[in-house]
């Protein structure tokens, strides 16, 4: 099965720019939808943005739209989120996570996840 391995999750400032990456192993990743999702401490786990693993048609939340990018990067079987003008309520753990089916921001929605890497946004 596809298995999903998170990185690049460390302490930034205010304003500044971070791209967290996804390493993507396994078969049949031409046809799955890639997702971003991220959880706070005491909230539940939001939708951030999806993309199919072709790179057409990006989705975003209402709250990262026009700051965050997600893409594909066949070469090196990854999925990037790149994340400008970051704020403190950006913090989070941020979860890779990929599914078969049509667009969905339910995370119920989705198969499979890694295990989260943490973005922390200090002010």
């Amino acid at each position: 099965q596809v298995q999903l391995q998170e990185s690049g999750g460390e302490l930034v400032q205010a304003g500044d720019s971070l791209t967290v990456s996804c390493l993507v192993s396994g078969q049949l990743i031409s046809n799955y939808y890639m997702a971003w999702f991220r959880q706070a401490p005491g909230k539940e786990r939001e939708f951030v943005a999806a993309i199919r693993w072709t790179g057409v048609v990006p989705y975003y939340a209402d709250s990262v739209k026009g700051r965050f990018t997600i893409s594909t990067d066949d070469a090196k079987n990854t999925v990037h989120l790149q994340m400008h003008s970051l704020k403190p309520e950006d913090t989070a753990l941020y979860y890779c996570a990929a599914q078969r089916g049509i667009f969905s921001y339910r995370a119920d929605d989705y198969t499979n996840w890694g295990q989260g890497t943490q973005v922390t946004v200090s002010s």
